[in-house]
């Protein structure tokens, strides 16, 4: 009775962002054990999140554990919720759920990105604890999106369960585990936003019930304005009803600039009864793209300068907290990201919020991945793939159609067009995405030739070029894009990832490349591509948005090369958040210009020969250079935020190099010990 009185508390603390129902957080003391550890008392505690390849995926092993998992918990059910309705809500599993309540199967789950709730009421027993049982599966199964990736599939619950508790009659729960609000910016300006909101009810009592959906927007504290419709609820679940409504001057959502949301209060009346209340973001804006000059919001031109995340990160594997994704948005934002695409998949719903309160602008995506420069393959013609593909494509789109962040909705990445062609595939799923939201356009990232027919699909169309590492040199990017630009105007031209491998162990005085399959990358020369390649894109409006691959090094354990196996290396910062490489500064002075700074370059390659180049990344106008405290002159910024002293003397030994503005205003500097061996 105790664990009863515990739990009751509990649902009081977690359910007041709701009326009429109660949200438990379910995450603490699971028993996990493998599904073969058959013997009696196998099992040990976790809490999620969790997964179980945080230590065999990362260490490089290939065939790392792909396997069924077993998580067993013990749930009491209060009497006083028998005629209510009781759900679990899944964040993320990864990949295939089966749930079973008191040994009995409540029902299926495929795809390891997606939410996902299930209906247990007909399932527990009141006033006594119930067994939860959720079997979860990583294995690889050729009718579940990815069927390849250059990324680990890791096993387990690795975001939030929790178990709401509900009125019979209420917002629905059930349609494809979204809010059950779905905001409709019809016609958006400056001076009118004509919104719609679709509310989705769900009325499981013996009959039809009288009821009202009211909508309440707020800004802050202020009601703007108060609609209502008043209908009769059917018996049945996921019945919509639609209230329109208008913001007269509205202040719009107007990325990092002003990210302004209005709050939508969706309040459900049943029987006279407030029955159900759900809050969702309203962020009021409108965007374009254009083949010519790029991406517009608010008839205002952004270049759209911006990065790829991977959900992983060093010794967690996908379990990531709260704190984990607030460091990773902090991180984007003192870069001066303005955009990100959220890259190969649905992300946590939490990291869709900072993003929507940070006013960067996101391209979100399905699981849908070609293997790139691998063997296997992303497409089969197998209609239960084609199935799951569009269920997936659904689920995103609808439990995420609120943030006003998302601008992009990505089908697929890097897929190729041999033996089963995908493109029928893609095309039906361009159409879906289309009447599940006409309001967004649709992108891709590809790989293939630029007149491929699966580059004339999408409304937008994006490339992963990655020229001055995989081949070529950085200066081809620019060529690359002049030549598609000019021989198809009428693409709307993206790069959806470039990038280049680094290690900030691996050291040189001079500037050499490294070899991408091997165990060299040295930092300097991601650096250098970093520069080459910005060059090229800041010059051309047309390319409407670019994606740095990647912003965070992730784990991948088919790959050999850098400093160790079982990483991808191309982030801007390592794997565990702690160091931000050079090239993470070069972006830093030439898009984030509020907070002023110097770094000098290179700083980790300590050992110089007797005349070395000192490179250094400033947003401010201009800077002066010290060697042992004698000045090397002073230099002026150029277009990319970049100076460069050039063959500095250095004397034998130990050389205090130290860089400072020049206006006493800033009293900026960095300071670095370099050490010169002379022959």
């Amino acid at each position: 009775m105790k664990n009863a009185v515990v739990l009751f508390a509990l649902l009081l603390l977690c359910s007041s962002a709701y009326a009429g129902r109660s949200v438990l957080s379910l995450n603490d003391n699971w028993k996990f054990r493998f599904s073969h550890q058959v013997q009696f008392k196998s099992e040990h505690r976790v809490d999620l999140p969790h997964t179980w390849n945080a230590t065999d995926a990362l260490s490089g092993k290939q065939d790392y554990l792909r396997t069924t998992g077993n998580y067993e918990k013990s749930l009491f059910i209060r009497p006083e919720w028998k005629g209510k309705r009781i759900y679990l809500r899944f964040e993320g599993v990864n990949t295939v759920t089966n749930l079973l309540v008191n040994d009995r199967h409540v029902g299926e789950h495929r795809g390891g990105y997606g939410a996902f709730v299930f209906d247990i009421t007909d399932f527990v027993t009141y006033n006594q604890d119930n067994k939860l049982l959720v079997k979860v599966s990583n294995a690889l199964t050729q009718d579940v999106m990815p069927l390849v990736g250059d990324f680990n599939i890791y096993g387990g619950i690795y975001r939030d369960v929790n178990l709401i508790v509900a009125d019979p009659v209420s917002i629905s729960l059930t349609d494809y585990a979204s809010p059950g609000v779905y905001l409709q910016q019809q016609k958006v300006s400056s001076k009118q936003a004509d919104i719609r909101a679709k509310v989705m009810l769900s009325n499981h009592s013996a009959e039809a019930v009288p009821a009202e959906v009211k909508i309440n927007v707020w800004d802050g504290e202020r009601l703007v304005l108060t609609e209502s419709l008043k209908t009769n609820l059917a018996v049945g679940e996921n019945q919509a009803v639609t209230v329109p409504f208008t913001i007269s001057n509205p202040r719009l959502w107007n990325g990092r600039t002003d990210p302004f949301m209005y709050k939508a209060e969706v309040v459900l009346v049943a029987g006279g009864i407030e029955a159900d209340k759900v809050v969702q973001p309203l962020g009021v804006r409108y965007y374009r793209v254009d083949s010519d000059n790029g991406f517009f919001l608010n008839d205002n031109y952004l270049k759209l300068q911006g990065v790829c995340r991977h959900q992983d990160r060093a010794e967690r594997g996908n379990a990531l907290t709260r704190d984990h994704h607030d460091e990773d948005a902090a991180i984007m934002m003192e870069m001066g990201a303005n955009a990100v695409r959220l890259a190969h998949y649905p992300q946590a719903s939490y990291f869709y919020d900072l993003m929507d309160k940070g006013g960067i602008v996101v391209w979100a995506e399905i699981p849908f991945i070609g293997p790139g420069g691998y063997q296997d393959r992303g497409f089969i013609n197998l209609p239960s793939f084609k199935a799951n593909g569009i269920e997936q494509l659904r689920e995103l789109i609808r439990q995420h159609y609120n943030h006003p962040s998302i601008c992009f909705w990505g089908l697929f990445n890097e897929l190729k067009t041999l033996g089963d062609s995908p493109v029928p595939y893609i095309q039906e799923l361009n159409e879906i995405a289309h009447a599940e939201d006409p309001t967004r356009p649709t992108t891709s990232a590809s790989f293939l030739e630029d007149g491929n027919e699966i580059s004339k699909i999408t409304d937008l169309i994006a490339w992963n070029k990655y020229y001055g590492w995989y081949g070529g040199s950085a200066a081809d990017l620019a060529k690359w894009a002049d030549q598609i630009h000019r021989n198809y105007p009428s693409y709307k031209l993206g790069i959806s990832e470039y990038g280049a491998g680094a290690s900030i162990y691996h050291q040189q005085d001079s500037l050499k490349p490294g070899d991408p399959s091997g165990w060299w990358h040295p930092e300097n020369w991601q650096t250098h591509y970093h520069m080459e390649n910005w060059k090229a894109i800041s010059e051309r409006p047309f390319i409407w948005g670019s994606f740095i691959w990647n912003l965070f090094d992730f784990g991948a354990a088919h790959r050999t090369e850098g400093d160790r196996p079982g990483i991808n290396d191309k982030g801007l910062v390592t794997f565990d958040r702690k160091v931000k490489k050079d090239a993470f500064y070069f972006y830093k002075a030439n898009w984030n210009k509020k907070d002023k700074f110097i770094y000098i370059a290179n700083r980790r390659c300590v050992d110089r020969e007797e005349e070395t180049d000192i490179l250094v990344f400033a947003n401010i106008r201009e800077a002066e250079l010290l060697v042992n405290g004698q000045s090397m002159g002073k230099q002026v910024t150029d277009k990319q935020a970049t100076i460069c002293w050039k063959n500095v003397k250095l004397r034998k030994g130990s050389n205090v190099v130290e860089v400072r503005s020049t206006n006493r205003k800033d009293t900026l500097s960095d300071k670095v010990t370099l050490i010169s061996k002379h022959l």
